[in-house]
């Protein structure tokens, strides 16, 4: 009997410490999955950065969908299936989120094209020769004169 108390100190003293172990997996766990969600409340802000009521609603049910033995891929799928996946601040590529990943590069596809249009119209216009009245207009603005 005197042998068995240390054993028994020892199971008690390493379950305890599993246990801390596996509290401190499921919060690293659970900060991980709220920090690659968006708030759709306030949609510039990870879960764990928003202070929005549903927000917190969320951290919570993600702490109970883990404390259930879910995976982080089933707690995604269930948060990206009830908000969209709009909620993942890594949505996947599919049809659905083409305009999400490509819409970027195409305002700045555009947007170089705009700037090229421009500059070619400033150009050709610097490059044409002016007409004998526009010549004539100029040189009577440039002696002083006028038209």
């Amino acid at each position: 009997m005197v042998m068995l108390r240390p054993v028994i100190a020892a199971l008690l003293l390493g379950s305890a410490l599993l246990g801390a172990a596996t509290a401190d997996s499921l919060h690293a766990r659970e900060a991980n999955l709220a920090a690659s969600m968006r708030c759709p409340v306030c949609q510039n802000q990870t879960l764990a950065e928003s202070n929005a009521p549903l927000a917190a609603s969320m951290r919570q049910q993600i702490r109970e969908q883990l404390a259930q033995g879910r995976s982080d891929a089933q707690i995604r799928d269930y948060f990206e299936q009830r908000y969209g996946a709009f909620v993942r601040y890594d949505p996947p590529f599919t049809p659905s989120t083409w305009l999400l990943w490509l819409g970027p590069f195409l305002l700045l596809a555009a947007g170089f094209a705009a700037l090229w249009r421009l500059v070619s119209r400033r150009a050709r216009a610097m490059t044409e020769p002016l007409t004998e009245e526009e010549q004539a207009r100029a040189d009577s603005l440039l002696e002083g004169r006028t038209p």
